[in-house]
């Protein structure tokens, strides 16, 4: 289970790819940068909140 603790960064890395490709397809009218634009946040904010969640199991963890 220590692979849980590396997992979140995971979702940053994907959100940094999936901001540079609606970065770089930006200009491309055949592309849709809103998509990639909208997973990459999602996958920022995953980070953020898998990050916390992590910490308040850990917290309850050695509480009891």
């Amino acid at each position: 289970m220590k692979y849980l603790k590396y997992t979140p960064y995971l979702y940053l890395i994907l959100g940094a790819a999936f901001i540079y490709d609606g970065i770089k397809s930006w200009n491309d009218t055949a592309a849709t940068p809103k998509v990639s634009f909208f997973i990459g946040g999602l996958a920022i904010f995953m980070f953020f909140f898998r990050r916390r969640f992590a910490k308040k199991m850990e917290a309850k963890n050695n509480k009891t």
